[in-house]
């Protein structure tokens, strides 16, 4: 039994325990965790200027940002050791392009999951019916998965990258007051990305996801049962030709038995149960 049927016989719920629809399903949890673990990431780093003059020191500097990681909008104020005058520091860099493209795959990928998962456990009937559905979710799996691997790696890239940003030894060389080697600067701890690593897992899963389910969306659409009905209509012709030409062999060898024996003078008796019997009467 092919899905399509296995779907029009199923109960409400039982289509989820199909590869359809359970795949579905598992799409929709880790499209909510791709997104979840990067557009709800913030981080903070701390480093340290000590002065010479030690009144203008600062041995602990928070440093804090966020989701979409438009890190030139972080700023911090930083002492300059010259005095009690201080000097606000910019952070470089912007990445807010592949995390909010990443974000908005996962979003999108998380509502049509949703959809589709509702399409398949209370319309599954007028799913299987309608020959343009299949199609449309054939397209838009290979569509999602194509995305999936693209913001995926951009992602990867730019997760590295703002990695390099926020890394405590590259902010100190942006404060003027660490350029001096009569002054100390250090690093007090750096971001945690236990959280971020997660999201490029889940968006590589996803892909992973998504293009396993393609055969099983291509299974359910005319292209598919097409090809499969034109297999089979061979089949049945080349299994015909096969019999007819058996039938026309067996023809042959009779047509040419008869035809030797006339050739040879034979009597017709001899073609015939009980020939010898007849000749020797004859005799």
């Amino acid at each position: 039994m092919d899905t399509a049927n296995q779907l029009a016989s199923a109960g409400t719920f039982q289509v989820l325990k199909l590869p359809l629809g359970f795949i579905r399903v598992l799409e929709w949890l880790f499209a909510i965790f791709a997104f979840a673990t990067c557009g709800g990431y913030s981080g903070q780093l701390r480093i340290s200027v000590d002065c010479m003059e030690k009144a203008s020191s600062n041995l602990s500097i928070g440093i804090d940002f966020a989701y979409p990681f438009r890190l030139y909008q972080v700023s911090f104020e930083a002492p300059a050791c010259e005095g009690m005058r201080r000097e606000r520091v910019f952070l470089i860099g912007d990445y807010s392009s592949s995390a909010e493209f990443f974000v908005t795959i996962a979003v999108f990928a998380f509502l049509y999951s949703l959809i589709a998962t509702i399409v398949y456990t209370f319309f599954q009937n007028k799913y299987c019916e309608n020959s343009r559905a299949p199609l449309i979710d054939f397209v838009v799996t290979v569509v999602f998965s194509f995305m999936w691997l693209v913001s995926s790696s951009a992602w990867a890239k730019a997760l590295s990258d703002v990695k390099v940003a926020t890394d405590p030894d590259e902010v100190q060389l942006l404060i003027s007051a660490c350029k001096d080697q009569t002054n100390k600067c250090g690093s007090v701890h750096g971001s945690r990305w236990s959280g971020l690593n997660t999201s490029v897992v889940f968006g590589f899963l996803n892909f992973v996801l998504w293009a396993g389910n393609i055969w099983f969306v291509f299974k359910e659409t005319s292209w598919h049962k097409g090809s499969s009905s034109l297999a089979g209509g061979a089949s049945e012709k080349h299994a015909g030709t096969f019999n007819q030409q058996s039938y026309n062999q067996g023809s042959f060898d009779q047509s040419g038995s008869s035809n030797t024996q006339e050739n040879l003078g034979l009597p017709s008796e001899y073609s015939q149960v009980g020939g010898p019997t007849s000749y020797a009467n004859q005799m």
